[in-house]
């Protein structure tokens, strides 16, 4: 039972996350890469405010997983590297905080951009 609460609430909080970016593209003459970067921004932002971390208690994965989630990442590094070397955690902390999301990314890029055949429009 307990399993199905976290999985309906984590549904529930990363559709509101999609809903709102779904909105934004259909609203707005802003580009896609706009909103991706609004988004990212937008974790830090409420992470520095003590916002975000009560909605990743809440909802897990709904909101660690959209790109809000990427930028709470990268502030919780951060926060924690320069509590724990001071001011140098403003640069390092954020990338050691995402390393492994960054790689997963990048690999799998090339692996599908040496696989599939691009398309000229």
């Amino acid at each position: 039972m307990e399993l199905s609460v976290e999985i309906i609430k984590a549904f529930l909080v990363g559709g509101v996350i999609c809903c709102i970016g779904q909105a934004l593209i259909m609203y707005t003459n802003l580009t896609t890469a706009r909103i991706l970067v609004a988004f990212v921004v937008s974790g830090v932002i409420l992470t520095a405010v003590g916002v975000y971390k009560p909605l990743v208690d809440f909802a897990g994965a709904g909101a660690t997983v959209p790109l809000t989630g990427f930028g709470y990442s990268l502030a919780t590094g951060v926060q924690k590297t320069v509590d724990e070397i001071g001011f140098l955690g403003v640069f390092t902390g954020g990338i050691q905080n995402t390393a492994a999301g960054i790689t997963v990314a990048v690999v799998f890029s090339l692996i599908h951009a040496l696989i599939f055949k691009p398309k000229a429009k």
